[in-house]
């Protein structure tokens, strides 16, 4: 088992306000499964994946991550976890446009403290190949296209060889075509073991899934 949430509650503080997005939520993760997380907008989606990421800290219950209970890490902790074992994939890639292809891609390497720079150009080659991109690595983000930086994206959540590969809405930016090219990689890599865990509103990728939660309103409401 990698991921084992149990009685998860998390809130959010509004004014003076307090929403409560997350509620009693029990969750069980295996290696290798390609998970999608739909419900409509407010379900919680994008909350349950930035809390099982270590963006965002839980309030309530416990969340153990191959066996060690991660429930209650410091910033600097989770910071680590995030440099070691997750990548992260963004519906508006979130690429540093001052950067090019390569820089972007180097950035996790630097947060996890890899200072060999040859292995760092190994790392970012092998990974920029594998997406179909190590010709781009000198362009700028400005000068590609959706699908192009999307897969940039890509090729930088897995350059440090994460276990889990965390995806948000990764295909809401682009058309359907470079979506479905998109979709199709993150399936290739799932089927060489990646775990991944996709939020998404999209019906249509539910093809790709190996199982499908559904949210809402903070609580999980069937699986597939």
């Amino acid at each position: 088992m990698q991921i084992v949430l149990e009685k998860i509650q998390k809130y959010y503080k509004v004014g003076k306000n307090r929403l409560h997005i997350l509620k009693n939520l029990d969750l069980e993760i295996d290696f290798g499964e390609f998970i999608m997380i739909m419900g409509k907008s407010g379900s919680g989606k994008t909350t349950l994946l930035n809390s099982l990421g270590f963006l965002d800290k839980i309030d309530e219950g416990k969340y153990f991550f191959e066996g060690t209970d991660v429930s209650n890490l410091s910033e600097s902790k989770r910071a680590e976890f995030r440099a070691s074992y997750v990548g992260f994939i963004f519906q508006q890639f979130n690429l540093i446009d001052t950067l090019n292809v390569y820089q972007n891609v180097e950035i996790p390497l630097i947060y996890a403290g890899v200072k060999d720079k040859k292995l760092r150009k190994q790392l970012i080659e092998k990974r920029l190949d594998d997406v179909g991109l190590l010709h781009k690595a000198s362009s700028y983000p400005n000068h590609l296209s959706g699908g192009q930086q999307q897969r940039v994206a890509i090729a930088r959540a897995l350059v440090n060889n994460p276990k889990i590969i965390f995806a948000d809405e990764p295909t809401g930016a682009l058309d359907t075509d470079t979506g479905n090219e998109v979709m199709r990689l993150l399936s290739e890599l799932n089927n060489l073991g990646t775990t991944i865990i996709m939020v998404t509103h999209d019906p249509d990728m539910i093809k790709y899934a190996s199982r499908v939660i559904t949210l809402k309103d903070g609580v999980f409401e069937k699986e597939v």
